[in-house]
């Protein structure tokens, strides 16, 4: 096990009605924020009304952002900053899933650094941030308790990580999932189980805690997956999967350990295609194309994840264990509704080599197997 440090500042507020309760939560730190959320659906569910009513009871002003997509744009965060200056707000509150949280995070750097994608293209640390509170209406990303934001511009998708911008309050009603389609609880779904995956496979040694609260937090998500796609309203279903969400992205699971990633560049590189490629289906695509790429390079560890996540009865061909495993993963994939190739997401050949490139850069992703461009390219050819 390595060294490592780990901060979650995050009040983490869990359970039903808590959207109610968000104006006494962030009071301490705001009397007007920006409020920021997608499109109409929660004003539809009734969360817009619950968490406006809740400010005005508390006192607090808000001015709004709205229009939020998937993948979120560099030009909305814009929009978002101007706003945010222009009304001098304290706080931006994200009411949505991980692309309205990340465009929050982003405007509230926003605030006061002048140019926040380069931070996104070199790295550094903000000299400050407004904080962030959110109501989380898709679990999946696990942006409500992380530090990270993730922004699409230029035909780039880039993420950037601070403490500075790690929410301070996070609200977690399961009640607002019921409304979510069958599609878009696959995708969270996969989207939570890759940010575990990305820990989980390491080079690192003597990292047993981890590796078992990894492993029982995959084991629940899908147990639970399973009992969603039958029943969206099955509350207690909900509230594994959520809290396995946040989770599976707090940084907990993560320490001691080097990380991985190389799957997440890749799909970055899928998701800033204009076809507008789901995360979550991204990720289910390649995810199993990467570990038959990888799985060599420290079989131990897909052994361990074959037996002790996907139930594979121990071999002694650690091999066939193994790929066993693989496959039972890509089984559940399609189970749950979510797609196999990269032609069913609207990609062909003639874009490949290019998103190998722009993926890589001048060196390589990932850390249990550096993946270089003809790695990266073998990847997406095999996930055709």
């Amino acid at each position: 096990m390595d060294n490592f440090s780990f901060q979650c500042i995050t009040k983490y507020c869990f359970g039903k009605d808590q959207r109610k309760t968000v104006g006494s939560r962030i009071k301490s730190f705001a009397s007007k924020v920006l409020l920021v959320y997608g499109g109409g659906s929660i004003k539809r569910n009734g969360v817009y009304d619950d968490v406006t009513k809740s400010l005005k009871e508390e006192g607090i002003s808000f001015v709004e952002l709205s229009g939020i997509q998937a993948n979120p744009t560099y030009e909305k965060v814009l929009e978002g900053i101007e706003i945010a200056k222009k009304e001098q707000v304290q706080l931006i509150l994200a009411v949505g899933g991980g692309s309205v949280i990340d465009t929050s995070k982003a405007i509230a750097m926003g605030y006061y650094e002048a140019d926040v994608w380069s931070f996104y293209e070199r790295g550094g640390e903000v000299s400050n941030a407004l904080p962030v509170a959110t109501v989380l209406t898709i679990p999946a990303a696990g942006s409500e308790v992380s530090p990270d934001t993730v922004i699409s511009y230029k035909g780039r998708k880039l993420g950037y990580s601070s403490q500075k911008i790690r929410p301070v309050v996070s609200v977690v009603d399961p009640v607002i999932f019921f409304t979510l389609p069958k599609n878009q609880i696959a995708y969270g779904v996969c989207d939570m189980m890759s940010h575990i995956f990305e820990r989980y496979f390491t080079q690192t040694t003597h990292t047993e805690l981890i590796d078992s609260l990894c492993e029982a937090t995959l084991k629940t998500i899908m147990r639970n997956a399973y009992l969603l796609i039958k029943n969206p309203q099955d509350y207690e279903a909900w509230s594994e999967v959520s809290l396995a969400g946040s989770v599976a992205h707090n940084g907990f699971l993560g320490c001691g350990r080097i990380q991985d990633w190389g799957c997440h560049d890749m799909e970055h590189e899928l998701s800033a295609q204009d076809c507008k490629v789901p995360h979550g289906a991204g990720l289910a695509v390649l995810t199993p194309n990467w570990m038959r790429h990888v799985y060599k390079e420290n079989p131990k560890m897909f052994y361990q994840f074959a037996v002790n996540v996907m139930g594979i009865k121990a071999d002694r061909d650690e091999e066939k264990t193994i790929l066993r495993g693989i496959d039972k993963l890509r089984a559940f994939f399609t189970a749950i509704g979510l797609p196999a190739t990269l032609t069913e997401l609207g990609l062909g050949t003639n874009v490949l080599e290019e998103m190998a490139g722009k993926c890589v850069g001048n060196g390589h992703v990932g850390n249990f197997k550096p993946l270089f461009k003809e790695d990266v390219l073998e990847i997406y050819r095999k996930s055709l």
